[in-house]
């Protein structure tokens, strides 16, 4: 039994938490209020000082541990340091495969916005987004854009939710490059964050085309949430990095390979 949260020291307190979410993978501001009788207010600050020294990842509600790489949600300045040059080839390559007069859909993430601007030596598309920077990025151009709606997810400068998946069951494009955080064969494709994850299956359904844009970091791991099984996807486009293994096991499910 653990001492009673108004008889612990705070530090000790705050190591009580995140040994809770070490054995657990996340804490509840509510369990923790209850079981250690103490107030809500005073878990928020203990879990606002764990996340300030890197210990924890606060959530609504709660806190997750943001070493475990199933949960990590790192934001769109932090992914954009990342892998820069492999992205790079990974755009280049990637618009090679649109042609004029198509209808674009772009998911939200740092290498689909490499490819929104490789984009731009087109003249006549639409692109379908729900990134609110990919939107901007291509708002000096020609193209038709169109922006899903929906709540703004700020780590990812997107719209998810209810809305936005009801706009894209109406919609229907000639290819949808996709981004994901993580690439499993057994699990499939997946993302950190379970609204995101739901936009993201929209968008493959309204496709025609599925290209999966990642470097090759992003595979044999699996995120948190699930957007659909590998096979739901036509094509990979992903740095030379990819171990062959990997790249056979993908052609033998008919996936295109395509390494930059």
């Amino acid at each position: 039994m653990p001492t009673p949260g108004n008889q612990m020291l705070i530090e000790e307190r705050r190591q009580h938490i995140l040994a809770l979410a070490h054995e657990h993978g996340r804490v509840l501001i509510s369990d923790l209020s209850r079981d250690l009788g103490i107030s809500r207010i005073t878990i928020r600050k203990d879990l606002e000082h764990l996340q300030a020294k890197g210990a924890l990842l606060r959530t609504h509600g709660g806190a997750l541990l943001p070493s475990n790489g199933t949960i990590a949600d790192p934001s769109l300045k932090q992914k954009a340091a990342r892998h820069s040059q492999e992205k790079q080839r990974i755009a280049a390559a990637a618009v090679t495969f649109v042609r004029e007069g198509q209808c674009v859909l772009l998911d939200s993430g740092t290498t689909t916005m490499a490819i929104a601007t490789a984009l731009k030596k087109f003249h006549n598309l639409t692109i379908l987004t729900n990134a609110l920077n990919i939107a901007a990025e291509l708002s000096g151009t020609d193209f038709d854009v169109i922006l899903t709606g929906g709540s703004l997810r700020k780590n990812s400068v997107s719209l998810v939710g209810p809305l936005a998946e009801d706009v894209l069951r109406d919609m229907h494009a000639d290819v949808l490059f996709l981004g994901v955080d993580g690439f499993d064969l057994e699990v499939g494709l997946t993302t950190p964050n379970v609204m995101e994850s739901r936009v993201n299956r929209a968008m493959v359904k309204a496709s025609k085309t599925v290209i999966a844009v990642c470097d090759s970091t992003k595979f044999n791991r699996r995120s948190f949430s699930k957007i659909v099984d590998a096979t739901a996807i036509h094509h990979v486009i992903t740095d030379t990095n990819l171990p062959d293994e990997m790249a056979e096991a993908m052609r033998a499910l008919d996936i295109k390979v395509t390494l930059v």
